[in-house]
């Protein structure tokens, strides 16, 4: 079956969760609403299933894969916002379609700012939406974005983007179900059993379990959902953000929960240049905010007081951690911390930690790590030979691959990035939204770290006030964002199109 088709038979599937959910709740409503729209769904599906089940099968192909990723992303939500929907009734399907896109691609760019507004069973399908949508990632990183050398595997892959490698190419691969299949085998039940740690940690710190689960699934999903409002507003407190915090690291490098994506010849994370390059980031960045107090303000009147210190700090920290990570939860001290430092608009920081992402393979956004070391490597380089013209690179294959066509490829993405960051930021001020807000809107549609909307500007931006074309525009750039512009530009390729 083509894989859209099974991503949307599990999806029709999950809508019996929110029914039953919302029927315990006695909110009849929105569980016939997922009810129905769950049986219909599996109705119609098979009836699909039926219908193409004699037809001859294609020749598999790398790029229909990465057609039908980029479909899931684009095209389910229609379908996921139909039971969102009808269960709440008093909003557009525009705007039902907008939180679902922003859900699957683990944006978490929320249109209803006020939690209260939606019913729980509402709340637990957008967290349940935005968990799928980083398992899916997870294992079509593996699965479908590996073959083609796209999403990050084209900076340590010696051939060029989209193009296999010689030896490989020897040999037929596995179908995409197969690959698929045995890459959830290997990766589901890390990513189930990750979140159900969390969530039971989480409801032992003192949240609520339903609360506790959204947010342990925007936290291994880096989404940033929350039916409270952020994590600041949990019951679990400061416990619960430390326990968060360190559930983060998975989105700093895919070796923290699989060996698939090795960029070192010494094993280990802690080899890892993207694990090590973000663990630097979570540290200079917040002490570099906690020094500024008696760098850049030392006149103010604050005294010497050790408890405002370490919150100033653990603000800086877990919100630096969350926006690297793409999640985009806010600390309950980061305004200890931006007071503590001084600074204007500390949302700016938080912009370019966003735009500098996780690790690739991950379900974090953003430029990526791997592609910011590759260009520091290459930076290095460079510079030794100014000083030395006719220095000797180091020796390995792997080095000098990370080093030239990685160097390469990460630059060629970056102006990519950039361009399409223009080019959207342009397209939502032709819609009527300022300057300002629509450079926060292109970052956090093409970082997929939805919150900065609420938290790098003077003021909240409400994403309900905004045009239906620049809600549609977001959504495109959600998508852009998710799968990277590298692989929407691989299916360009002619040859998809005429099979």
């Amino acid at each position: 079956m083509p894989l859209i088709l099974i991503l949307a038979g599990f999806s029709a599937a999950a809508m019996f969760v929110p029914a039953l959910h919302a029927l315990l709740r006695e909110d009849h409503t929105v569980s016939r609403a997922f009810a129905y729209s769950g049986v219909l769904g599996l109705l119609l599906i098979g009836a699909i299933a039926v219908a193409i089940s004699n037809q001859e099968q294609r020749k598999n192909s790398d790029l229909s894969n990465l057609l039908s990723l980029f479909l899931a992303f684009a095209v389910l939500p229609i379908f996921l916002a139909i039971p969102f929907y009808e269960g709440l009734r008093t909003t557009s399907f525009l705007n039902a379609y907008f939180e679902m896109v922003s859900s699957f691609t683990t944006t978490g760019a929320t249109i209803f700012d006020t939690p209260r507004r939606l019913p729980d069973s509402l709340h637990l399908w957008r967290g349940m939406v935005g968990w799928a949508g980083g398992l899916l990632i997870w294992v079509a990183a593996l699965a479908v974005l590996a073959p083609l050398n796209l999403g990050g595997f084209e900076v340590t892959a010696s051939a060029e983007p989209g193009q296999g490698e010689g030896r490989l190419d020897r040999f037929e691969r596995a179908h995409t179900a197969r690959r698929m299949a045995s890459a959830a085998r290997t990766l589901a039940p890390i990513y189930i059993g990750l979140t159900g740690l969390l969530w039971l940690m989480l409801t032992v710190g003192g949240d609520r379990p339903l609360v506790a689960l959204i947010h342990a699934m925007s936290t291994l999903s880096t989404s940033g959902i929350s039916a409270v409002g952020g994590v600041q507003n949990a019951g679990s407190g400061v416990g619960g953000e430390i326990v968060i915090f360190f559930f983060m690291f998975f989105a700093l490098s895919r070796l923290t929960f699989s060996t698939d994506t090795i960029t070192t010849a010494r094993p280990g994370v802690w080899h890892d240049p993207e694990f090590r390059l973000g663990v630097g980031l979570v540290i200079g960045v917040p002490l570099l905010l906690f020094s500024r107090h008696w760098i850049g303000a030392w006149d103010d009147t604050l005294t010497e007081d050790l408890p405002a210190a370490l919150k100033a700090l653990w603000g800086g920290m877990f919100s630096v951690m969350s926006f690297l990570s793409t999640t985009g939860f806010e600390s309950a001290y980061w305004p200890d911390a931006q007071a503590w430092s001084g600074l204007g608009t500390p949302g700016l920081i938080l912009l370019g930690l966003a735009l500098v992402g996780g690790g690739v393979a991950t379900t974090a956004g953003g430029v990526k790590l791997l592609r910011v070391y590759a260009l520091y490597l290459n930076g290095q380089r460079e510079m030794e030979r100014l000083v030395h013209p006719s220095s000797v690179a180091r020796k390995g294959a792997r080095s000098r691959r990370i080093r030239r066509q990685g160097a390469f490829v990460a630059w060629v993405f970056f102006m990519l990035f950039a361009l399409t960051l223009a080019g959207l930021t342009v397209i939502l001020a032709a819609f009527g939204v300022g300057f300002e807000e629509a450079i926060i809107l292109s970052v956090a549609a093409l970082s997929t770290t939805g919150p900065l909307t609420q938290v790098a500007g003077d003021a909240p931006i409400v994403l309900a006030l905004l045009a239906p074309g620049a809600k549609l525009v977001l959504c495109a750039g959600m998508v852009l964002g998710r799968l990277e512009l590298l692989a929407i530009i691989a299916l360009l390729n002619p040859g998809l199109w005429r099979d």
